[in-house]
């Protein structure tokens, strides 16, 4: 544009010149003038035209040049001008796309939040119908659980009270190589010594006397536990009981008790039951007694233990791993020695029928002044359990000063009088009681148990298995309490859930409690008097009928017991224990030693007779347990 506006310009000036030089008013003799002066302008026009002319080209040229360039511009803004609309276009269909992305991305995030939604509810609802499945299954479980419970309860539900039957069906043996005429049941004591016709034969006898029938009530407050059991077998004899045909044996009260638990630890409980001198798992807790685990019911020696009335308040602190408790129970006194003559005093009667006591006893009942105190403290750390408790009896008897000796060389010490009287007769009373320990605790880890009882003190004898005597008589007929003991230890094994395996070894102790009487013969009064006649103790003697085998008399053979042992092994196999009750059977050997305190017979000097019964014993059992 610029050299087309030079151009322009220059011409212009040209055609300006060329009206300037020329004269508006020439003259005509100036032609040649004129002429010269044209050729020479006209000389001078054509070079300058042709200077304009190359002037122009070279413009023309430019111009073209110009006009080459501005084509070239106008197609390189046309280029970019395309290129703009066509980055226009493609922004345009970008954006078109991205807000189309846009638009799919905020649908597909809807559609994913949906989803997550769906699948959120799908999960919901798979857990939900899991749960109903799970519920349902539960329920299915349940539902044939109660039906079956239904058709077969394991416990029977009335008025809020929960009864479970309980208990197990048996047959057993009993094998003695010296007969003690007795059933499954053995009387420790009674092993016949060599001059008793007993000792010569064996004895064998069956029986399913030790069935047991029990049923525990339960029932539930706010605050307090009710509970209640009975237990029952038929380990009793009464006097139209035989062995002849029907071998009918009368049912036994075992336990009969009832029991408060409060909530602040506090229980109470009274009834029949296992005295608070025997053995538990756990701290006092009836229905956890631990006898041994013998087939006879008489257990070992050297076990203590009793099942009598008693009443009992305990309290546990700790979460039960302490408790204190006393009870109050029922007495008994068993007596021996000898030496003092009849009439002198009593402490037991004959049962009176009428009173529901069993008159056909020998033994009697003791007119009992005050029951047995017992309190125990029972201690359940975490390892072991451990026991420490206490009793205290009380012993009384009708001393009669003048009931017997009475001459008149030597009258009644009271009036004088020449004839045996009950002048003067009074109550004695005398308080004995003892200590003892039990302890249990894990051996070789869960497969087995290692067991102590043991018990000392003055009048005790009752409370262990043996059942030695209590008290013996003074003189003149007064009581004095026998020390003495008891001690057994325990190994039960445990080495499949199937099998168990117990060892016991107990024995029971009974000191001389023996006085002198002697002015110039000896004589003694008393338990264990190294006076006593044991002659005839080796000696068999004839029987005194076919129903009556041959005994050593109580003057031949009147040693009292210094100690009786036993040593026990067993096993008990549990062939079935599940839902339908339990099926075990088991074997036991005993060893059992009676030993007596020695007697020479009244022969100052004489080395003392010290006779000894021995006896080996074989049981067997088959038991079918309730579930």
């Amino acid at each position: 544009m610029k050299n087309l506006a030079a151009l322009t310009l220059s011409m212009l000036l040209v055609s300006g010149t060329a009206f300037a030089d020329t004269p508006k008013d020439a003259e005509p003799h100036s032609a040649k003038a004129a002429h010269a002066a044209k050729a020479k302008a006209a000389k001078k026009a054509d070079k300058a035209d042709s200077a304009i002319a190359a002037e122009i080209e070279e413009l023309r040229q430019a111009l073209q040049s110009q006009q080459q360039q501005l084509t070239l511009l106008k197609e390189e803004l046309a280029k970019r001008d395309r290129q703009i609309d066509e980055a226009r276009e493609a922004a345009a269909a970008a954006n078109s796309r991205a807000a189309e992305a846009s638009t799919k991305a905020t649908e597909a995030v809807n559609t994913t939040a949906e989803v997550k939604s769906t699948a959120a509810t799908l999960g919901t609802t798979v857990a939900d119908i899991k749960a109903s499945n799970e519920a349902l299954k539960s329920t299915v479980a349940e539902t044939a659980q109660e039906t079956k419970a239904a058709e077969t309860p394991a416990a029977i539900h009335i008025k809020g009270i929960t009864l479970t039957p309980g208990g197990f069906f048996t047959a057993e043996s009993a094998w003695r190589q010296r007969a003690a005429s007795a059933d499954i049941n053995t009387p420790f004591t009674g092993t016949p010594f060599p001059g008793n016709a007993l000792s010569k034969t064996s004895e064998f006898n069956a029986s399913g006397r030790q069935s047991r029938i029990a049923m525990l009530a339960e029932g539930q407050t706010e605050h307090a536990k009710f509970t209640g059991y009975y237990e029952t077998d038929f380990l009793s004899a009464a006097v139209t009981s035989n062995n002849r045909q029907s071998n009918s044996y009368s049912l036994r009260q075992r336990q009969f008790w009832g029991q408060a638990t409060l909530d602040n630890g506090w229980s109470f409980t009274g009834g029949q039951m296992w005295s608070l001198v025997t053995e538990t798992k756990k701290g006092v807790q009836n229905r956890t007694e631990l006898p041994p685990m013998t087939i006879d019911p008489q257990y070992n020696v050297g076990f203590g233990w009793a099942r009598q009335y008693g009443f009992r308040v305990a309290k546990s602190f700790n979460g039960d791993k302490f408790v204190i408790a006393v009870a109050a129970e029922e007495p008994q006194t068993t007596f021996g020695g000898r030496g003092v003559p009849n009439g002198t005093f009593f402490i037991n009667a004959p049962g009176a029928s009428g009173g529901l006591f069993n008159a056909f006893d020998p033994t009697g009942y003791t007119v009992n002044m005050a029951p047995d105190f017992i309190i125990k403290a029972a201690a359940d750390p975490g390892w072991g359990h451990y026991e420490l408790f206490g009793v205290v009896s009380t012993f009384r008897a009708r001393v009669y000063p003048c009931g017997a000796g009475i001459t008149t060389t030597n009258p009644c010490p009271i009036d004088g009088s020449t004839a045996n009287s009950s002048v003067g007769a009074f109550n004695d009373s005398r308080t004995g009681g003892g200590i003892g320990v039990n302890f249990r605790a894990p051996v070789f880890g869960k497969y087995g148990d290692f067991g102590v009882h043991v018990m000392g003190g003055d009048g005790i004898g009752r409370y262990g298995s043996a059942q030695l005597a209590d008290v013996t008589a003074r003189p003149g007929g007064t009581l004095a309490p026998i020390r003495g003991g008891q001690a057994l230890g325990t190994l039960e094994l445990h080495p499949s859930p199937k099998l168990d395996i117990y060892m016991d070894y107990g024995v029971e102790y009974a000191y001389r409690t023996w006085y002198d009487t002697s002015t110039t013969t000896p004589s003694s009064v008393g338990y264990g008097s190294p006076f006593n006649n044991n002659s005839g103790c080796d000696t068999e003697v004839l029987p005194g009928n076919q129903n009556a085998p041959g005994a050593p008399s109580s003057s031949s053979c009147n040693g009292d017991l210094r100690n009786v042992q036993e040593g026990t092994i067993g096993f008990w196999h549990k062939v079935y224990q599940g839902p339908k009750g339990g099926l075990r059977w088991g074997i036991q050997y005993s060893y059992l030693v009676k030993n007596t305190w020695s007697g020479n017979n009244n022969t100052p000097g004489a080395v003392g007779l010290q006779p000894k019964a021995i006896d080996n014993m074989v049981f067997t059992s088959f038991r079918y347990y309730l579930p």
